[in-house]
């Protein structure tokens, strides 16, 4: 899921560097742990900078009375300096002084508080200001600063919160967060009905690739628990997400996902409309080729409509030698030439022949037993 991974990680970089994502895109031309990397040492580079004079502050801060502290914060700081003097306070400091300030303003620091101090000062704050803070950046449309936070919530915060926030919160939220391995922890505190409601946001409001970032990041229990109530949606959502998917070439973060399905369950995705049109399936295949996603794709291609097999049989039938070798690759490293070879019924003569004589490399290792031969 690289390519939803970067651009969650450019959107994050550009507002730690309030600069417009769109110039930014150079960076979807690197590995995206790179970019994450960057961003990591931008934090530092920002926050870690002449500390002298934070440190003097934050020296006086110490002596006086919270309330007093968060008064001269609000009126005489502002909500960028006084967010930076949080992260030179201990953290129990901190939590005491926002205590007493309004949520808006926190709400307002939150953009630019030090990342790395976050979790210090989350978990001194009491459940009801983490929730009001949460639904004041929520009303803001403040996803990245949420994003930032919601990893590090109690679970007594977290089930306060998520029944308040919109789905379409949930998902741009989820998108760019911080801390994705308590994604799948996330989701489980929600109902089947919830997280049905949510998957519905993602095809009525254009979120898909929100959504599948989201089951890519959630844990394998998880990631089968989405996968499962979104074959549950109607068709046309359905449709959607497959068009959507073809559109962006997302294939790389989906196929997985659909791998989990059930017999029955990836029958019914198998019979989508958009399923059936060439230039999707085309797109398909070479998308797999390029990923070497055989082990997903081909239990989906077994359970095509003929129709279907066909256009994929010629899709494949069209790649270029080296694409065709790389097919062959994949398909024998995971040993899955009785899954593609029924292809060959599908081909004329001498695309057959290009395919099988790939597939007799494979006799060599005795992996295979039989295939089809050309037809005559």
């Amino acid at each position: 899921m690289d390519t939803l991974r970067g651009r969650a990680e450019r959107l994050k970089l550009a507002r730690l560097l309030d600069a417009e994502p769109q110039h930014l895109a150079f960076l979807d031309e690197l590995p995206v742990d790179d970019v994450r990397l960057f961003r990591e040492r931008t934090v530092a580079a920002l926050f870690d900078d002449d500390p002298g004079l934070l440190d003097r502050i934050a020296a006086v801060t110490r002596l006086l009375p919270a309330g007093v502290a968060a008064g001269i914060a609000q009126k005489a700081l502002g909500p960028r300096l006084a967010a930076a003097l949080a992260g030179r306070l201990e953290p129990a400091r901190a939590a005491d002084i926002i205590d007493r300030l309004p949520a808006p303003f926190t709400a307002r620091c939150c953009h630019h508080v030090d990342p790395r101090r976050i979790a210090g000062i989350m978990g001194r704050l009491d459940d009801d200001i983490v929730v009001r803070i949460a639904l004041v950046l929520a009303e803001r449309g403040d996803h990245l600063t949420m994003g930032r936070f919601v990893g590090h919530l109690r679970d007594s915060a977290l089930k306060s919160v998520l029944p308040q926030l919109a789905e379409t919160t949930l998902l741009r939220t989820g998108f760019v967060i911080d801390h994705p391995e308590r994604l799948g922890h996330i989701v489980a505190l929600l109902d089947d009905e919830r997280l049905s409601a949510v998957i519905g946001a993602a095809a009525d409001h254009d979120l898909w690739p929100e959504a599948i970032a989201v089951a890519s990041m959630a844990t394998a229990e998880q990631r089968a628990r989405i996968a499962s109530l979104t074959a549950a949606q109607p068709e046309a959502r359905l449709d959607s997400l497959i068009r959507v998917t073809a559109e962006q070439d997302l294939w790389e973060s989906l196929l997985p996902i659909v791998s989990l399905l059930s017999e029955d369950e990836l029958r019914t995705v198998t019979t989508l409309p958009a399923l059936r049109d060439p230039v999707v399936l085309d797109g398909l295949v070479r998308g797999v080729v390029a990923t070497g996603l055989w082990g997903d794709f081909l239990p989906m291609v077994r359970v095509l409509p003929p129709t279907a097999r066909r256009v994929v049989a010629r899709a494949a039938g069209a790649l270029d030698d080296a694409g065709l070798d790389a097919l062959a690759r994949g398909v024998d490293k995971e040993d899955l030439w009785e899954l593609v070879l029924p292809l060959a019924e599908f081909m004329d003569d001498t695309t057959a022949r290009r395919l099988l004589e790939r597939a007799a490399f494979a006799t060599e290792s005795g992996r295979l037993r039989r295939f089809p031969a050309p037809r005559q």
